[in-house]
């Protein structure tokens, strides 16, 4: 009997409140406080046409978001195809059949039977009695709100798991954005390995030309064949990459046929998109879905406290039936038959070796979980915010730097060719001019990528990609 005390004590106390407060078990929900700084260190987004009255992410559509016709076609088909997505909203539907179930709870449940009763009298004879009518089998009258918080947290469940398919969309959305700026600059890069490659075997042919007349020495040639074979090696590489690019696009899309085609041009970044809101705040963390998902979850958690706490106090059931009964059978539905009964039950815990204390304790730390579980979401979000904003503002310069690099690496491989053809250099200063070329325009390509998936990046960390109409499943 030693969980007796505690039981006794905390069924009191809860009794005094829910006395005070009508009823009401479930501890009153406060969003918790944000514990995060209320900005971003790098808070100006440097997106082309950017004005203040441009729409949050959240706020903006994908379809209006991107302005690559190719980009938006994959992510429709891949919101129609894709598997992840598919599960995501199957999951909703199955949470919205949860909370019809925990409704029908508070109501009573009607059935038709029909039974028979049959015990033997102190005679020794037996007896037999038939019934036949309307049944209502163990009514919980729901006087501290038992149900009612188990429908309120299968609701807030319900909430949490379509606030995760809208997360699933988004992510979803990104997802497919980065392979495809992925796969479009991975293009680019073989495009401009294999024009390299070109270049690097006409010269060839000019270097063993000159070797077989003697203008050139054994090293002229042998270095002009590694250079061949080294934009060899990189139109190999990329070649597999780009494959493997493809691959992963059409594992998104969910079927191989809707990949775009290739080549892609080489436009301005900074013109396939739509402005973003040129300064954040923090408070944009609390659109996101993940975040709100965390919260609903919480606010679940909330309401099963409440549920913990009715266990303490009386539970009322009803049992009752209406219909018709009789010794036999065959006269069971004439007249005089008729009967009901109504068998009311008063449920009082006594003793129950600590369960329901346990449960409370149980569910009160399932609240402080899904409180931690809340704040890392919101600090999380802002990390992602964070880089991609701390990201975009370097960018930019980088990418305009690199661009005056690799031009300055094109004229200084022309004019080194020009001293070559005259004889004021040697081949080993064209070698290295045309590698530092190729380097330069490789690393040119690949910021332009890094630009554009930033930029997909940045919408999707700050909620955007969401339509209020997803595929159905």
């Amino acid at each position: 009997m030693n969980h007796s005390t505690p039981c006794k004590g905390t069924a009191m106390a809860l009794l005094v409140s829910a006395l005070c407060g009508c009823g009401a078990m479930a501890p009153d929900y406060t969003r918790p406080a944000t514990p995060v700084p209320t900005g971003f260190l790098a808070a100006a987004v440097p997106t082309a046409g950017t004005a203040p009255a441009a729409p949050q992410a959240s706020d903006l559509p994908w379809q209006a978001f991107f302005g690559d016709a190719a980009l938006k076609d994959c992510i429709r088909i891949a919101l129609e195809n894709n598997r992840d997505l598919r599960v995501a909203l199957l999951n909703v539907e199955q949470s919205r059949a949860l909370v019809d179930v925990r409704k029908a709870d508070a109501w009573p449940t009607v059935n038709a039977g029909l039974g028979l009763t049959r015990q033997t009298t102190s005679s020794g004879s037996v007896s037999s009695n038939y019934t036949a009518g309307l049944l209502v089998t163990s009514y919980e009258v729901d006087l501290f709100d038992r149900l009612r918080s188990q429908s309120d947290a299968a609701f807030a469940q319900y909430l949490a798991t379509r606030e995760a398919a809208r997360a699933v969309q988004i992510s979803l959305v990104g997802a497919v954005a980065s392979a495809y700026y992925a796969l479009q600059t991975d293009r680019q890069l073989l495009q401009l390995a294999q024009a390299t490659q070109k270049t690097r075997e006409g010269s060839l042919q000019l270097i063993r030309l000159r070797f077989d007349n003697g203008a050139s020495s054994q090293l002229d040639l042998s270095q002009a064949q590694s250079l061949l074979e080294s934009a060899r090696v990189a139109v190999a590489q990329l070649s597999r990459q780009r494959l493997q690019d493809e691959n992963a696009l059409a594992l998104l899309l969910g079927q191989a046929s809707a990949l775009p085609a290739g080549p892609d041009s080489a436009g301005p970044a900074e013109t396939q998109f739509a402005a973003l809101p040129p300064a954040l705040s923090s408070d944009v963390l609390l659109r996101r879905p993940d975040v709100l998902q965390a919260e609903q979850q919480l606010i679940a958690a909330n309401a099963n406290i409440g549920a913990a706490r009715a266990a303490f106090f009386p539970r009322i059931t009803l049992t009752g039936s209406l219909g018709s009964t009789s010794s036999e059978f065959e006269n069971l539905f004439k007249s005089g038959t008729f009967a009901w009964s109504v068998i009311p039950q008063l449920l009082l815990p006594i003793f129950d070796a600590g369960r329901n204390q346990a449960n409370l304790k149980s569910v009160e730390a399932a609240r402080s979980v899904a409180l931690a579980q809340y704040e890392k979401a919101i600090q999380s979000a802002f990390r992602e915010v964070a880089d991609a904003l701390a990201a975009r503002s370097t960018l930019q310069s980088q990418r305009e730097a690199q661009t005056a690099q690799t031009a300055a690496e094109a004229v200084r491989a022309q004019l080194t060719d020009l001293r070559y053809a005259n004889g004021a250099s040697s081949y080993l200063e064209v070698l290295d001019a045309q590698r530092s070329l190729f380097a330069a325009q490789q690393a040119d390509l690949q910021l332009r990528g890094l630009l554009l998936q930033n930029a997909a990046a940045l919408y999707r960390v700050l909620g955007g990609g969401w339509s209020a109409t997803p595929a159905p499943p």
